[in-house]
């Protein structure tokens, strides 16, 4: 078994973009500029945005947080956004999810400007996603992707296999790894809550992908021999042993499916990793105006 090393590997990508911003401003351009909007004090979405403001500046990005109350309306909100959709010196924002009940999140979404939405969720970006357009990728299945092609995990050809079916993950990760694409051309097939017969499903991957959000759910006796394994699930479950009372697993039992796999990703240390860096990769892009001249 090897592991496929998000930590490791977003390390590396965060030295190509530094290297690549310090020549931007050798040249006495500006750096390029990531925005976030963060709702209320839900202490997930919390440490995320500090995880995104902090690679920020590790490769020279200027980022700015606006961090705004639980009770904005959404009309305020979208006020917020046409500030920052207005506004020339950011490249690109995104809006922490999940927002308060009582906002309209696909709403929101559909309202920040493609060239900008560097999340990859705006409907213009999943549809160019799976026409196989130049697009900005939802961050965690570009992550994926990455993945794959830096540890020379061949796609083309193999039966990719997606425990998952949400609009982050699952379908758009599907419509990028059936491309005619290097990277890409896999068979995919896409199970959920109401696939039958799951395990007879999984054992059929070369590579399974497990983004059901539930600890542990992916099991030894669902892998093949010898499959590649990347595990998206980041879930919380009781730790006695820790100060915290918790940690974090996947959604796959990674003790028992590592005997196994010959290729696994960690949690933490794997996906999550790829995905704030495939952020950063979407900023610069926008920076560049690569997608949307």
């Amino acid at each position: 078994m090897q592991l496929l090393d998000g930590k490791k590997l977003a390390a590396e990508i965060k030295a190509e973009i530094k290297a690549e911003v310090e020549e931007l401003l050798r040249q006495g351009r500006r750096a390029p500029a990531l925005a976030v909007i963060m709702v209320g004090n839900n202490p997930a979405s919390a440490t995320y945005v500090r995880n995104k403001i902090r690679s920020c500046e590790q490769v020279g990005f200027r980022s700015v947080d606006r961090h705004l109350p639980e009770d904005i309306t959404q009309e305020q909100l979208l006020g917020v956004v046409d500030e920052l959709n207005r506004d020339p010196e950011i490249d690109g924002f995104i809006v922490q999810l999940p927002l308060p009940e009582h906002l309209d999140e696909q709403l929101i979404i559909e309202h920040i400007r493609p060239e900008k939405d560097v999340d990859g969720f705006h409907p213009m970006n999943i549809g160019r996603t799976l026409l196989g357009l130049p697009a900005f990728n939802p961050a965690t299945p570009r992550g994926i992707v990455d993945m794959l092609q830096r540890y020379g995990i061949e796609t083309s050809g193999k039966h990719v296999v997606i425990v998952g079916r949400s609009n982050i993950v699952g379908k758009p990760l599907a419509a990028m790894l059936v491309q005619k694409a290097e990277g890409a051309n896999a068979t995919v097939t896409v199970c959920h809550s109401r696939t039958k017969n799951l395990s007879e499903i999984t054992l059929q991957a070369d590579i399974l992908v497990a983004a059901i959000g539930r600890p542990r759910f992916i099991t030894a006796d669902m892998v093949k021999q010898g499959a590649v394994v990347v595990d998206v699930g980041i879930n919380s479950v009781p730790d006695s042993s820790r100060k915290s009372g918790y940690r974090l697993v996947g959604d796959v039992d990674f003790e028992a499916v590592s005997e196994k796999a010959s290729w696994i990703s960690p949690v933490p240390g794997g996906v999550g990793q790829m995905t704030v860096v495939s952020l950063l990769e979407n900023t610069l892009l926008a920076y560049k105006k690569q997608i949307y001249k």
